[in-house]
């Protein structure tokens, strides 16, 4: 990556993987999982404790709390990302990397010592109550849509309503709600909150189970009733959360990226050795070109990916707000590591579609990563809307110059 010789993401980086290779990939076969298929509480503190031993946790903030830059993070969570537990381990997970850079930005003071630092320290997990159930009509793909209700009364706020696939919600500590203000100063607008958890007004419904089983606390659809918080727990002010909301999303997609393609070149790394022992008709696999292509196609796609990566965490290191670049490498990305993920399986046959290696997990992290944080359908709708306008936008410059 293109980072500077004396960037401290060099050397975190290299722990970082060395830490993963030797400490991390071995637990992949631990059976301490719920129900669901993902780590149970107590192997995340084993093996966070294990990170802690080794100064790695939270490896993307440093010491004085600053984060390393987007490249810099990118370089981190890669090698983080080459076990699905890598990132459980060292606090490099969602939704807890996305909470804690929003935090960082948005929370005052107070809120930071109080939330903010048992994040970092990898004391405790986050939740990020957003997404509504589809049935109730509620806000997924569209936050436009969102139907929970939060209202003023005196120094609190009280909020009511329903949220679906909140990731790491059974388990967490520490809440940050999305609702619609219905407070005539702010009605309309979207309020963020943070809050203590558990609390007996959210109540865990049910937890599906998913294609995906890597994240603590799989994704739960909870309801949310007469909930109390104190004003002074609101993040920022009343109606710009959407806003706030935006601080987080680039950033947070980018991460996604970041893990999930560490996932696959682990994936091409299983695969490669698989293709190059493997005999069949009289030669190894890989040496047969319907073989030998597929993993070739796979480092094309590894090195778009990377260089996509890099080139949106550039664009927020200068300041942008990187909304089109993020959706456009989220797009590609995970397009371009869904192919990847496939390839590995098809290039070790039988072999790919068991447990025997972390390939057949790969692949199915991998299928959701395609729908978090915004479908490929919806980035590009977006896309396309951007497109038109600037079209609208170049006709009355265009028209303007004529007149002129």
């Amino acid at each position: 990556m293109a980072l500077k010789a004396d960037d401290p993401a060099w050397a975190i980086g290299a722990k970082v993987e060395a830490f993963v290779r030797t400490t991390i990939i071995p637990y992949e076969s631990d059976p301490r999982r719920d129900h669901h298929g993902a780590p149970t509480e107590e192997l995340v503190r084993e093996l966070r404790a294990l990170a802690r031993a080794e100064g790695l946790m939270t490896p993307h903030i440093l010491p004085d709390g600053a984060h390393l830059t987007q490249e810099g993070t990118a370089y981190v969570l890669i090698r983080s990302g080459l076990s699905p537990l890598g990132p459980v381990a060292l606090n490099t997970m969602a939704p807890d990397e996305g909470n804690m850079y929003l935090l960082g930005h948005v929370a005052a003071p107070h809120l930071k010592e109080r939330f903010l630092a048992p994040l970092v320290s990898g004391e405790a997990r986050s939740a990020f109550f957003m997404t509504e159930p589809a049935e109730w009509g509620g806000a997924g793909s569209d936050p436009m849509m969102m139907m929970t209700t939060c209202r003023k009364d005196g120094n609190h706020w009280i909020i009511n309503g329903r949220k679906a696939f909140i990731t790491g919600a059974d388990g967490a500590r520490v809440g940050i709600v999305m609702a619609k203000s219905e407070d005539p100063d702010s009605a309309g607008g979207a309020c963020m909150f943070l809050v203590d958890l558990p609390d007996p007004a959210i109540r865990i419904v049910d937890v599906p189970n998913t294609i995906d089983t890597s994240m603590p606390g799989s994704h739960a659809t909870v309801e949310i009733k007469d909930l109390r918080v104190p004003a002074d727990q609101m993040l920022g002010e009343a109606g710009e959360g959407f806003r706030y909301a935006q601080v987080r999303l680039s950033p947070a997609r980018l991460s996604h990226c970041m893990r999930w393609l560490g996932c696959c070149i682990r994936a091409q790394e299983i695969a490669t050795d698989y293709a190059c022992r493997r005999e069949a008709f009289g030669k190894t696999l890989i040496d047969h070109e319907g073989v030998g292509f597929l993993l070739a196609q796979n480092r094309i796609d590894l090195k778009q990916a990377q260089l996509m990566i890099e080139w949106c965490a550039s664009v927020l290191d200068e300041g942008g707000l990187g909304t089109q670049e993020s959706s456009m490498a989220k797009v590609a990305v995970s397009e371009a590591l869904m192919r990847i993920a496939d390839n590995c399986v098809q290039v070790m046959g039988g072999n790919g579609l068991t447990d025997k290696t972390v390939v057949e997990q790969i692949f199915r992290e991998v299928r959701a990563f395609r729908v978090y944080d915004g479908p490929t359908e919806v980035h590009k709708w977006s896309l396309a809307k951007k497109i038109k306008r600037e079209w609208r936008e170049a006709q009355v410059a265009d028209a303007g110059q004529v007149r002129a």
